[in-house]
């Protein structure tokens, strides 16, 4: 079961969030994937299908899922509209995965609808341990969970990332009135298949019957295959940078300023608080989406609430800033992709003449990769480990880096509070102190832990 009772004095009585957490992640865990929607897909039917509750928007890529999901649910807000936003993996607690109306789930409604669903998910179990399958997985409860309180709360439409993938996801259950797909880049090649042609097969699979797609800039391979199945799908199909595109950038304080051509319409002088190139495409892709959503791509959209909908935008654990003199950043980049949108956007969003990362890699990533796409941007580098059962050794990473700095560039810390501390002293070390910057990456883990460390876990 996902949540329990606990006896007192002869009755029963609800578990605490804690336990209720515990409890949660105590499943098949999120890193082992069981490729299947038979599982979710007997859940929902015994709680009585509540993801047809309400309209879906459905959002799969390689990066920047959780951010455009964030900017789309943000806009819709704008527009008036009460919005269901689910998101993961989560940085520091389980309830920022499901939002109501830009807030997290509350406690109470959280232990409310995993007490309701305890009985379905307890069901499944049972049968497939008679059948000899696997459990119903974390993921696949947390699912359940969102598009159950969505429906309790009631919403006006529902925000939904893709996990992993898109075809098998346990988030495919629901059929979504708009599918977006952002850039396809390698990545979790073991699940989804080790050619750019074959992820973007598994992302595509969320392209229902006669939907709106709305597709980020992509790498050929991975347009070719979205084009076959919009078309097989008879959806009809938006394109970055053919039928929608960012007019023009600036950099301004605390973000940047767009200019943005729509579906409908163009939209100017529109301010996105989150630093990045890569975050204006994002912005580009939801602007689309809601276009799509609330006009089929035909009706522009009100400008004011357009840059209402950007301005209360956030995306915690991306390219954030949690510290000054000297200034901290920390970011969830975590494969090859990530980690070269976070190159560019240190050397296009901060002028910084010293920079220092501190860096704490999962294993089972291509590590290689996101160190050579840092070293061009790092001056030092502190490796070290989290706390994740899948953490690389800081030692293991320290060879790795050594390899791709030199020596003298690299500094080992086994715990990733002292590799902070080392890190901020290196940078006020540096000749350039006022110029000097310090970003904490490798994983959404390492970003999850910093910002508790250096911000107390604020949102």
């Amino acid at each position: 079961m996902c949540v329990s009772e606990a006896e007192s004095n002869g009755e029963l009585v609800p578990l605490d969030y804690a336990s209720v957490a515990e409890g949660l992640m105590a499943r098949w865990p999120e890193n082992s994937i069981h490729p299947s929607l038979q599982r979710i897909e007997a859940i929902m039917d015994l709680l009585g299908e509540p993801q047809r509750a309400y309209p879906v928007i459905q959002i799969t890529g390689t990066n920047g899922k959780s951010s455009t999901a964030r900017m789309i649910a943000s806009l819709l807000r704008a527009c008036g509209l009460r919005t269901g936003l689910y998101t993961s993996p989560h940085l520091t607690d389980l309830r920022e995965r499901i939002e109501i109306d830009g807030e997290p789930i509350s406690v109470e409604a959280f232990l409310d609808v995993a007490r309701d669903i305890a009985p379905y998910i307890a069901a499944v179990d049972a049968r497939a341990d008679q059948e000899g399958g696997a459990p119903v997985t974390f993921f696949e409860t947390m699912t359940a969970m969102a598009y159950a309180a969505f429906a309790d709360a009631p919403v006006d439409v529902a925000v939904i990332e893709v996990g992993l993938g898109g075809t098998w996801d346990a988030t495919s259950v629901a059929s979504p009135q708009v599918c977006v797909i952002t850039t396809v880049d390698m990545d979790h090649a073991e699940y989804l298949g080790d050619t750019i042609e074959l992820i973007a097969a598994e992302k595509a699979g969320i392209i229902e019957e006669e939907s709106f797609v709305v597709v980020g800039r992509q790498p050929s391979g991975a347009e070719e295959v979205i084009r076959d199945r919009a078309v097989e799908m008879r959806a009809t199909a938006a394109w970055q940078g053919a039928d929608f595109w960012v007019e023009d950038r600036v950099v301004a304080v605390g973000g940047q300023v767009l200019n943005l051509r729509g579906l409908a319409e163009a939209y100017d002088d529109v301010f996105v608080p989150l630093f990045g190139s890569f975050q204006s495409d994002n912005a580009s892709v939801a602007l689309a989406a809601v276009e799509a959503f609330l006009g089929g791509g035909a009706l522009a959209l009100d400008p004011e609430s357009v840059r209402e909908g950007f301005a209360t935008v956030t995306s915690p654990g991306r390219l954030e800033i949690v510290r000054s003199g000297p200034t901290v950043i920390v970011d969830a980049a975590h494969n090859p992709a990530g980690a070269r949108a976070l190159a560019d956007a240190l050397g296009d969003s901060f002028a910084f003449s010293h920079v220092v990362g501190v860096v704490a890699i999962l294993a089972d990533k291509d590590v290689p990769g996101i160190l050579e796409a840092l070293e061009p941007v790092l001056d030092q580098i502190v490796v070290t480990e989290t706390d994740s059962p899948r953490r690389m050794p800081t030692d293991q990473l320290a060879a790795l880096a050594i390899e791709m700095f030199g020596e003298d560039r690299v500094e080992a810390r086994s715990r990733l509070d002292d590799a902070i501390d080392t890190g901020i002293r290196l940078a006020e070390e540096a000749d350039t102190y006022a110029a000097s910057g310090v970003i904490v990456t490798g994983s959404v883990v390492t970003a999850g832990q910093a910002r508790v460390l250096l911000s107390g876990g604020r949102r």
